[in-house]
C-alpha cells in the first residue's frame, strides 16, 4: 500500500450535518499538506477524489 492508500485509510471522514439520514451525500477527510479527500457516503470503500489545498479553497468559494 502506498502513502497516499494509507493516508485515505487511516482518515477520519465526516459528513454534513446537513445531510439528514439519507445516502445522497458526501464525506471529507483532512489529508496531510492541506489536502482534503472526498468520497460518496454508499461507496466508503470506493474512490476519493483528492484536492490540494488551493484546489479545496477554490472548491469551497465555487460553492458557498
Amino acid at each position: 500500500m502506498n502513502q497516499a492508500s494509507t493516508e485515505l485509510a487511516n482518515a477520519t471522514w465526516h459528513k454534513s450535518s446537513h445531510s439528514g439520514s439519507g445516502d445522497q451525500c458526501v464525506e471529507i477527510a483532512a489529508l496531510s499538506g492541506g489536502r482534503r479527500a472526498v468520497r460518496d457516503s454508499k461507496d466508503p470503500e470506493g474512490p476519493a477524489l483528492v484536492l490540494s489545498a488551493t484546489a479545496w479553497i477554490a472548491f469551497v468559494r465555487t460553492i458557498s
